[in-house]
C-alpha cells in the first residue's frame, strides 16, 4: 500500500517554535468512502495564526492537539471522488492540513477555476490572506480618498494587499517592512507612496516625516515597537483594524501592562479612536464581494503578489519558523506536490 506523509504537532513550544515541536510521520494511503473525496495536496499555506494554534491558551479557535496533523489551508487535486459535486481532476481549496493526501466529505471545499489565475492564489491574494486585507481595511479601516493608511508587515501576504487596496480607493499608502529589499519592493513594485524599515533606529522620526498629515488608518499586523511609533501619529477618529500581533506570538509569559497604557487609553478617548480586532471569518458574508473585486483587480493588473515557495512537505517546519522571524518575502507557501493545473 502507498505511503503518505503528514507533519504533526510533537510538543507545544515554550516561546519560539523549534523543529523539535514538529514530527514527520508516514501513514497508509486513505480511501474515499461514500460521499467522500481523496485529495492530493499541491499547495500548503503557512500563516502566522498557526502559531496560536500550537498553544493551549484560550483563543478564537481550538488548538491543534499534540500528535495531530498541523492545521492549514491547502489547494489539492481530486484523485478519486464518490461525491457528485466533485470530479476526478478537479482542483479545490480547503483546510486539509500539513499532509500529502487527505479524505474529505466535500464540506468547506471550494472548486477552483485555473483559468482565473494560478491556483496557488486561492490560499494567497485570492484566498484567506487577501480576504483578510479586503475586509479588515474596507469594513473596519474605511479609508477615504486622500487619507493616509499605514500598513505594518507591508511586504507580507496580508499587508501587501492592504496597501494596494488603499491605493485603489484613492488613499495614500505608507508601508513598514523588514529591510531595504522588502521596502524597495513595496514602493517600486506594489506602488506604495513610501515604505520604512522597522529595524531603523529612527523609525519614529522617519514615520512622522512620511506622514506629515498624521495617520487616518493603521492596519496592525505586528504590535511592539512599530505600534509605539504609529500611535502618537493617529489622527482624531483614526481607525485601527487589528489583524495580528506577530511581534508577540512567541511571548511565553504575559507581560505587565506598559507604563504608557493609561496615557494610551486617554488618547483613545480624546481622539475617539476605533481600535477593533477581527478574524476574517467575521466577514464570511462578504466572500462574494471579495472574490468579485479582488479577482477583477488581479486580472486588471492593479493587484500584485509575491510568493515565497518552500519545496516538499518536510520543509514546512523550517519555512514556518522562518516566516515568524520575517524571513519570507510575500505569501509563504509549501509546494507539497506537482501542480498540474497549467496543463488544463
Amino acid at each position: 500500500m502507498s505511503k503518505c506523509e503528514r507533519i504533526v504537532l510533537a510538543s507545544r513550544p515554550a516561546g519560539e517554535p523549534t523543529p523539535a515541536n514538529f514530527r514527520l510521520e508516514e501513514f497508509d494511503m486513505p480511501v474515499a468512502g461514500e460521499g467522500e473525496l481523496l485529495l492530493r495536496t499541491i499547495w500548503l499555506s503557512l500563516d502566522p495564526y498557526m502559531r496560536g494554534r500550537m498553544s493551549e491558551a484560550a483563543s478564537y479557535a481550538q488548538p491543534v492537539a499534540v500528535g495531530a496533523a498541523m492545521e492549514g489551508g491547502t489547494v489539492s487535486e481530486v484523485v478519486a471522488s464518490n461525491n457528485p459535486k466533485f470530479a476526478k481532476g478537479d482542483f479545490v481549496m480547503g483546510r486539509t492540513g500539513w499532509q500529502t493526501y487527505s479524505v474529505s466529505n466535500g464540506v468547506g471545499m471550494r472548486k477552483l477555476d485555473p483559468a482565473m489565475g494560478p491556483i496557488s492564489t486561492a490560499v494567497g491574494v485570492l484566498g484567506m490572506p487577501g480576504m483578510t486585507a479586503y475586509t479588515g481595511l474596507l469594513d473596519i479601516g474605511q479609508p477615504k480618498e486622500g487619507e493616509t493608511v499605514v500598513v505594518a508587515a507591508a511586504s507580507g501576504a496580508v499587508g501587501s494587499a492592504v496597501g494596494q487596496i488603499a491605493k485603489i480607493k484613492g488613499a495614500r499608502a505608507v508601508g513598514i517592512a523588514g529591510g531595504p529589499e522588502k521596502c524597495a519592493y513595496v514602493k517600486d513594485t506594489l506602488g506604495f507612496d513610501d515604505c520604512l524599515d522597522h529595524r531603523d533606529p529612527d523609525l519614529a522620526a522617519k514615520l512622522k516625516a512620511a506622514c506629515p498629515n498624521g495617520i487616518d488608518v493603521y492596519f496592525e499586523n505586528v504590535g511592539g515597537a512599530v505600534f509605539e511609533a504609529v500611535f502618537p501619529l493617529l489622527n482624531t477618529f483614526a481607525r485601527v483594524p487589528v489583524c495580528g500581533l506577530i511581534a508577540h506570538y512567541n511571548d511565553f509569559d504575559a507581560p505587565p501592562a506598559p507604563k504608557w497604557a493609561g496615557m494610551m487609553m486617554r488618547q483613545v478617548l480624546v481622539k475617539r479612536l476605533t481600535i477593533r480586532g477581527f478574524i476574517v471569518s467575521d466577514f464570511a458574508a462578504r466572500h462574494d464581494d471579495f472574490l468579485r473585486d479582488m479577482s477583477a483587480w488581479f486580472r486588471d493588473g492593479k493587484l500584485r503578489h509575491h510568493e515565497s515557495v518552500s519545496e516538499g512537505l518536510a520543509s514546512a517546519p523550517e519555512a514556518f519558523i522562518g516566516m515568524l522571524k520575517g524571513k519570507n518575502f510575500g505569501k509563504q507557501l509549501v509546494q507539497v506536490g506537482p501542480d498540474n493545473s497549467y496543463d488544463v
